[in-house]
């Protein structure tokens, strides 16, 4: 039973680390390449090719919209790497190489 005698209700620190009503950046990586044409499908996110993978970088409305765009990466069909969340739209890792920029 959530909430029952000897559980502790849940920490607000998350609430104030990470609102999900709030725009954030997130880098999805998936295997393969997509060039530029699928910009319009992924609505304005910046698609750049990694070594063999292709990083999704931009703004994501909220934890909705997040969950539709991995939705879309689903039906593509490609192995989905990772999702990071970013601190802007810009790719955090040196593109050809794979090693994250400091």
């Amino acid at each position: 039973m959530i909430g029952g005698e000897g559980h502790e209700p849940m920490s607000s620190e998350l609430d104030a680390q990470a609102d999900s009503s709030q725009s954030m950046a997130y880098q999805i990586r998936i295997t393969g390449q997509l060039d530029a044409r699928w910009t319009d499908w992924f609505e304005g996110l910046t698609i750049t090719i990694d070594g063999g993978d292709t990083l999704i970088t931009g703004q994501v409305g909220d934890q909705a919209a997040l969950h539709a765009l991995l939705k879309k990466v689903r039906d593509l069909g490609m192995p989905l790497i990772s999702v990071s969340r970013v601190g802007s739209g810009h790719p955090t890792t040196k593109p050809g190489t794979g090693v994250a920029e400091q």
